[in-house]
């Protein structure tokens, strides 16, 4: 069974989330089963005060940080996982079934000792779901099994319906899988390195002679399909500015 620790290093982010009652409903399924870290990204400031679904999580949704982006609600997560209804949208992520998911999430929270892996558990707004430049910031997506209705209105669940079955599937889930034998590199850092490469792909022309392999989405999912570890995470961003020197002269170093 998770413990109480590792519940405490999930992050439940709600991107693009636009009803309170939503949003206080996914708060009160976070305090209910015992997780306490909620990010908000909005463009726009949401009226929390009117999420009435919030029963007894007051003091989770007051203690909600809002976030400007997806990068900077996950910049300390060693594992990004992003929710989908795949519904008829085409998925260049690796898709996952909610129980193997889950298992997957709690293997990763064990860590190794004396580390504290954070996972980022996003899920994106009530109509459209999360964008494709969202889910760039995701290493795989998880999605829950729904019956195959013909005809059928709604291809997702409502959010707090959803966040709720993700959360309860990872506090029943037992038989965890072996603990990470490394650290894993945090989004944060995996960011610092796809803007390296992405500075050392201009200085060099490669956009100019490849336009079509660069769009950050793709250099984004490029790095994060190497599943770095923190140490690699250093030793790359080590190289990539030794690049970025030698193309410039020995002149500038990569900030």
């Amino acid at each position: 069974m998770a413990t109480r620790v590792e519940l405490e290093r999930v992050r439940v982010v709600l991107v693009g989330a636009r009803n309170p009652n939503n949003i206080g409903a996914a708060a009160r399924a976070m305090q209910d089963f015992g997780f306490k870290d909620l990010r908000l990204v909005n463009e726009y400031r949401v009226p929390l005060d009117g999420a009435r679904a919030a029963v007894g999580a007051a003091e989770l949704l007051a203690s909600a940080v809002e976030c400007a982006s997806v990068a900077e609600a996950v910049a300390e997560c060693s594992l990004v996982v992003g929710t989908t209804a795949v519904g008829e949208r085409e998925i260049a992520h690796r898709l996952v079934g909610l129980v193997e998911g889950a298992r997957e999430i709690l293997g990763e929270l064990k860590g190794v000792s004396g580390s504290t892996p954070r996972v980022a558990l996003l899920f994106g707004s009530e109509k459209t779901g999360l964008t494709t430049e969202q889910l760039s910031h995701c290493d795989w997506l998880l999605t829950i099994p729904m019956a195959e209705v013909e005809d059928a209105r709604h291809l997702s669940m409502n959010l707090g319906q959803a966040v709720a079955v993700c959360l309860y599937e990872l506090v029943r889930a037992e038989g965890l899988v072996a603990a990470s034998e490394a650290q894993a590199a945090t989004a944060g850092e995996v960011e610092r390195v796809t803007k390296a490469l992405r500075e050392v792909m201009e200085a060099t022309e490669y956009t100019r002679r490849f336009p079509a392999n660069c769009d950050e989405s793709d250099v984004r999912q490029l790095v994060k399909r190497m599943r770095l570890s923190a140490k690699d995470a250093t030793a790359w961003m080590g190289i990539l500015r030794q690049m970025m020197w030698k193309v410039r002269g020995g002149r500038d170093n990569l900030q």
